[in-house]
């Protein structure tokens, strides 16, 4: 399987080159595609990653404390190097002097997605497949983000370009690292509930949120096209 994580590794790095040009040339569609990349995102974690993971570990609680352990995790990474790219221009000019570790934080975060693509292959090919499914639905609005949060404080079209390569090389730094580790299955179910943690925050507090910061019917009916395809996805692949 290493040929196939490797291969969409490198389809992570495409899906956040893309994030990253359509923030350089300021897409009026941006949030439109990420209304859809929020509903798929969040029905990952919940309808396949969750499951897999109660499974592979056994104990619901300890599984549920976990995913909340993800969560606040993520949160307070990002909130302490001031990654959100929905802060207040002042703001985030007022912490100029972190913008590297933003961005460096960022590649760290695409780093873990593509550490999580190569671990979720030991498990099942399923497992594997949908995990990718989230990660390169997200590493677009990590490109977006690298981006913006770089030209929101220095205006460096070059700075950003340069922290975008190393955001898009990241997932697949990490893919190789994950196919060259070989751990228990209930070790890797605590890593999926931490992921679950991780892919809900994305979702509920950074994609959607921004997608449908103005009314969009059309938006509405991305996000729930995007949750229901991956649900039908899950059904078909447990059967």
């Amino acid at each position: 399987m290493t040929w196939l994580v490797l291969l969409l590794a490198c389809l992570t790095v495409l899906s956040t080159l893309a994030g990253g040009i359509v923030a350089l040339r300021l897409s009026r569609d941006l949030t439109t595609a990420i209304a859809l990349t929020g509903g798929v995102v969040v029905a990952v974690a919940l309808f396949h990653v969750l499951p897999e993971a109660i499974e592979a570990v056994g104990e619901p609680d300890r599984v549920g404390l976990l995913v909340g352990l993800g969560f606040v995790a993520f949160f307070l990474a990002e909130r302490l190097v001031v990654l959100h790219h929905r802060d207040e221009p002042d703001q985030v000019r007022a912490h100029a002097p972190v913008g590297a570790l933003g961005a460096a934080g960022l590649s760290v975060h695409s780093f873990i997605d593509g550490l999580g693509i190569g671990l979720a292959f030991d498990l099942s090919t399923a497992t594997g497949l949908l995990v990718f499914v989230a990660v390169i639905s997200h590493d677009f609005a990590d490109g977006l983000n690298t981006v913006s949060f770089v030209l929101r404080q220095s205006n460096d079209r070059r700075r950003a370009i340069r922290w975008l390569s190393v955001d898009a090389a990241a997932p697949l730094v990490g893919a190789i690292v994950g196919t060259s580790l070989h751990v228990s299955e209930q070790s890797l179910g605590h890593l999926l509930a931490l992921y679950v943690g991780f892919f809900l925050f994305m979702g509920a507090t950074d994609l959607l949120p921004h997608a449908h910061e103005h009314p969009s019917p059309r938006r509405v009916a991305l996000t729930v096209f995007g949750f229901a395809a991956i649900l039908a996805i899950s059904l078909i692949s447990s059967r």
